[in-house]
């Protein structure tokens, strides 16, 4: 089996991370079975596709995301950071995403807050699956424990995911306490060992965030179920796939757009 290709933020290496550009990019790519992407919340409480939580690096609006209505968020440019012919792309609605991706792709969805950030998102978040009876489908992931255990208690039939960018020793039992059957770990905390226990235990795992062959074979070379998050799906064919590519054009970046794929999402 060959290791799982996760579309990260969509195909974010090419189209502008997080709108329906990089998602259908990725959807394009016949071996892109996950997509993972970044969920936070309106000022008017809609969940929409957006990392991070002010407006300033990826649209060119400014300030926090939570102060501003979808209206105004979806009236902001979200690509031409990316690149010119992007120009105009707009954030999201969650409900516009799933109902693209609906039987079509698998998806992590992480849930982006910190604090009171987002009071009810995890709700709004569960509500919008259920309705489209995704459960099976998706998987809701966080850095806090403290979502995970709401969205456990709240959100029957759906499955939870820890997101960390270590190896701490208790990590397998963090994940039975907390239900979770998904584990969103950096890829350099990653190790052969824990990649057996966790999948021997019912716990899939998916390495973040590599978008160069020697790091997506090495990774891949630890378990062969490890799913691999990547900004270029083009790459992974290089490295896991067949090899041949679909001939993706990359656009050119505007200066200071890069997304470095080092940085922890937080």
């Amino acid at each position: 089996m060959r290791n799982p290709c996760v579309a990260h933020r969509g195909f974010s290496g090419i189209a502008p991370e997080n709108t329906m550009a990089a998602v259908q990019l990725a959807m394009e790519q016949k071996d892109v079975r996950w997509i993972e992407v970044d969920v936070q919340c309106s000022k008017d409480g809609v969940p929409l596709l957006i990392h991070d939580f002010t407006l300033n690096r990826t649209t060119n609006g400014r300030g926090p995301v939570k102060d501003k209505t979808l209206a105004e968020l979806q009236a902001l440019d979200a690509g031409s950071w990316k690149a010119k012919a992007y120009r105009g792309e707009r954030l999201p609605s969650l409900d516009e995403f799933l109902d693209t991706i609906a039987g079509r792709l698998r998806a992590n969805l992480e849930i982006k807050t910190e604090g009171n950030r987002y009071p009810g998102l995890e709700e709004k978040v569960i509500s919008a699956v259920k309705r489209r009876h995704m459960e099976h489908e998706v998987v809701l992931t966080s850095f806090e424990p403290r979502i995970l255990a709401k969205i456990k208690e709240i959100g029957r039939g759906i499955r939870t995911g820890l997101i960390i960018d270590r190896q701490p020793k208790d990590l397998l039992l963090r994940l039975k306490l907390l239900h979770c059957s998904f584990l969103s770990i950096h890829y350099r905390a990653l190790t052969a060992e824990l990649a057996e226990k966790a999948f021997k235990h019912g716990i899939d795992v998916m390495a973040w965030t590599m978008d160069d062959v020697r790091s997506l074979r090495k990774t891949a070379a630890l378990h062969p179920d490890i799913l691999l998050c990547t900004n270029r799906p083009d790459v992974w064919r290089e490295a896991i796939g067949s090899g041949k590519t679909n001939h993706v054009i990359v656009k050119p970046q505007s200066p200071g757009g890069e997304d470095d794929d080092e940085q922890i999402d937080r």
